[in-house]
């Protein structure tokens, strides 16, 4: 397909420049046996950073490469091609081939350090006459900025249209700061100043497109490198958990930034004649240009152009982290509980009582929160992963304690009635999938509600189907297929609640049943608050 062209360094014929004798050979070095061992490390270790999970299993997993023939290209979610661009290193075959337990943090890398060494070993035993590597160079370096720039890309688009940490809710406004998890601090600083979240998502898009062209590569190396070695650092600070994915872009960077630092040095440091590559291959023929210009700009256009269109309709119409469906216009807000009665039984204010709310409030979307004094599972998620349904967005919960529970809730409002949901199930999380939503409505029962006390047709009428009560344009084959499947088969609390507001709006009466089946009559009365923080000029999703 192409022919091979080493570049020769030429003798100057400036006479300003003076370059010692030996500086410019008239051929190109051979390769120390250092080199070519050090070589051989990289470019195994790099082919088993970059190969999808899963290839070298027994039986191999294509799991990766099936997305690209499951995806409905006709009607793209931002999600199909995230995945496509961010698949996380995995390496099953190193229990069924070295029989080696499920690593975590950054021992796989070390693991995979000791592989590689392993292997190039063997090689050297096989691979003795070999004058040097330049080529295999050169394609083990394509491989690895294509992989790099397309998966730092995937990651900084949820930033540079702010997604990944999004604004502070209301409730977790109203939420001490000693009740945080310090990934949680962290990720919400950083939501609360969106244009910085901006900045962050263009140096790491930037850094990504700079490795598409040759041109360009050591700066975008050098970009990833400083800018993922920040963010891994601030994860492990903080907790942050995506360090390990972080620092997996770290080690592409250095190791395209490694065949560029001793030209770098020689250049800067010894001020010598310097080429910048040892080779490139040229493409004689028209078809090959053409195959090779074509897969270029495929790539660019597919996660430059499309992922950030997806990205944008992600951002205004369907934020994946927070629940996109609006909630109760008239419920909106901070309020204190002033009554609050159990089976006809008043409880007075208390900040000690298990039982009896402190504060409620109703988001923008169809959340509602209150607080109190009784602790609850704490889930130390990002709130990422891939949900649909706003039932299981959680990003409201995460990281967060102190005795505030979070319900969705679907509101009929022609009878103003709220069917919740905990947002927190019971007993824990599960990755189960895959049941129709009949089946999923059935099987999330607490012990108080049966499947026929909790939502009958007649008020699902009245609901309507969440699928579509988002902005058109946000509506696409991925979400369908999500609402299609239904929520998972978890158990969660639930409660039935009739609201009614008084005529000026500063009240709101809820009565109803909770999830053990006793009576609540609780009287809602509304608070104006004043933040110091500004709300964010960067709003994501739509709500009014």
């Amino acid at each position: 397909m192409s022919e091979e062209k080493t570049i020769r360094q030429p003798e100057t014929t400036n006479p300003a420049v003076s370059i010692p004798a030996g500086d410019v050979p008239s051929q190109p070095r051979a390769w120390t046996a250092f080199q070519k061992f050090a070589f051989r490390v990289g470019f195994i270790y790099i082919v088993l950073l970059i190969v999808p999970p899963g290839v070298f299993s027994i039986p191999p997993d294509f799991s990766w490469f099936r997305l690209w023939i499951d995806t409905d290209w006709t009607s793209l979610h931002y999600r199909d091609l995230y995945d496509i661009a961010r698949f996380n290193p995995s390496f099953p075959w190193l229990t069924q081939w070295l029989g080696i337990p499920r690593l975590v943090g950054h021992a796989i890398w070390v693991t995979l350090l000791a592989i590689a060494s392993a292997g190039a070993l063997i090689w050297t035993l096989i691979d003795r006459k070999a004058r040097d590597y330049n080529t295999l160079y050169y394609w083990a370096l394509v491989m690895a900025r294509y992989r790099a720039g397309i998966g730092i890309i995937g990651f900084g688009f949820t930033k540079l249209l702010p997604v990944q940490m999004p604004y502070p809710s209301e409730g977790l406004l109203n939420t001490d700061f000693g009740d945080f998890s310090g990934q949680k601090i962290y990720w919400m600083s950083i939501g609360i100043v969106p244009w910085y979240q901006v900045f962050a998502g263009i140096v790491e898009v930037l850094a990504g497109t700079l490795l598409f062209f040759r041109q360009t590569i050591v700066f975008g190396a050098a970009l990833l490198f400083g800018a993922l070695g920040s963010i891994t650092w601030v994860n492990h600070a903080y907790d942050g958990g995506v360090q390990g994915y972080a620092f997996y872009f770290v080690l592409l960077g250095l190791y395209i930034f490694g065949y560029y630092a001793p030209r770098i040095h020689r250049l800067f440091i010894l001020q010598q004649y310097t080429v910048p590559v040892d080779y490139w291959p040229t493409f004689p023929k028209r078809w090959q240009k053409g195959l090779r210009y074509g897969l270029k700009a495929f790539v660019i256009f597919l996660f430059l152009g499309v992922l950030f269109y997806l990205q944008l309709l992600d951002f205004l119409y369907d934020p994946y982290k927070q629940p996109s469906t609006p909630g109760v216009k008239a419920l909106r807000g901070y309020y204190d509980v002033s009554e609050f009665r159990v089976n006809g039984e008043e409880i007075p204010y208390s900040p000690l009582d298990t039982v009896r709310w402190q504060e409620a409030i109703f988001e923008k979307w169809t959340t509602l929160a209150y607080k109190v004094n009784k602790p609850t599972r704490l889930s130390l998620s990002n709130g990422g992963g891939n949900p649909i349904m706003d039932l299981e967005r959680n990003f409201e919960i995460t990281g967060t304690a102190g005795g505030r529970r979070v319900f969705h809730y679907y509101a009929d409002t022609t009878t103003q009635t709220l069917y919740l949901q905990d947002k927190v199930p019971v007993g824990g999380d599960s990755d189960e999938r895959g049941v129709p939503a009949s089946t999923a409505r059935q099987a999330a029962v607490t012990s108080g509600l049966s499947a026929g006390d909790w939502i009958d047709e007649t008020a699902w009428e009245h609901i309507g189907d969440e699928r579509t009560k988002i902005h058109p344009r946000g509506i696409n084959t991925r979400r369908n297929r999500g609402f299609a499947k239904g929520p998972r088969p978890l158990t969660r609390h639930k409660m039935v609640l009739h609201y009614e507001e008084t005529a000026d709006g500063q009240q709101v009466v809820l009565t109803g049943t909770n999830e053990h089946r006793d009576s609540l009559y609780i009287v809602l009365d509304r608070v104006e608050r004043n933040y110091l923080l500004s709300g964010s000029s960067l709003e994501a999703g739509q709500y009014d």
